[in-house]
């Protein structure tokens, strides 16, 4: 008998494999989030499965999301990461990165870890929400509103409330899976 998986990754391998090994697993690793915090950023106006396809083009050309190596880039490495065409080729993305990582830092400072400060959004622990269908799943909640909000503060951009509740979603902050899904009582 075949899982069932929610609904917005059926039919595509990608997806599926996404959906059944990442997707809503709590992620405490500051690496990690700050590679999910680069992939939504340039996600922001286009479908994820986009930048799923171009994921590992990501993770060369960005040193593999080592964000104390891409809060150094220089502009020469700006025009390279513009000519590069396996991933999204948006100057003002490209730039966020940079200006991203940096504060990342600072956020590691101040906070001890960037994953300290992200989950104090959701006291510590992932919110479990009960979609029946991915189609009731929110946008954005009052979460992901204060933790958009208080990003764009620090100075961090491409933070808008719907990139970070996909961000908080990704990252297993939030559980959206299906309450059918498989996935739903294993994250």
């Amino acid at each position: 008998m075949e899982k069932h998986r929610c609904g917005w990754c059926v039919g595509d391998a990608l997806y599926e494999a996404y959906h059944d090994q990442e997707w809503g697993n709590p992620v405490y690793d500051d690496a990690t989030l700050f590679e999910f915090l680069v992939l939504e950023t340039f996600q922001a106006g286009l479908s994820w499965i986009t930048i799923l396809r171009k994921r590992n083009h990501f993770f060369d050309a960005f040193d593999q999301f080592d964000y104390k190596k891409i809060a150094d880039y220089k502009e020469d490495k700006v025009q390279e990461l513009l000519e590069n065409s396996g991933i999204i080729r948006n100057k003002l993305k490209v730039r966020s990165a940079i200006t991203n990582a940096k504060l990342f830092m600072d956020i590691q400072k101040e906070f001890g870890s960037f994953s300290t400060y992200v989950w104090a959004f959701v006291d510590g622990k992932p919110i479990k929400n009960k979609v029946t269908t991915y189609k009731d799943a929110p946008a954005n909640t009052a979460i992901s509103d204060a933790l958009s909000k208080d990003l764009k503060k620090r100075g961090f951009k491409f933070v808008g409330s719907t990139i970070m509740y996909a961000f908080m979603q990704a990252t297993g902050m939030i559980n959206d899976h299906e309450v059918g899904c498989f996935r739903y009582h294993e994250v």
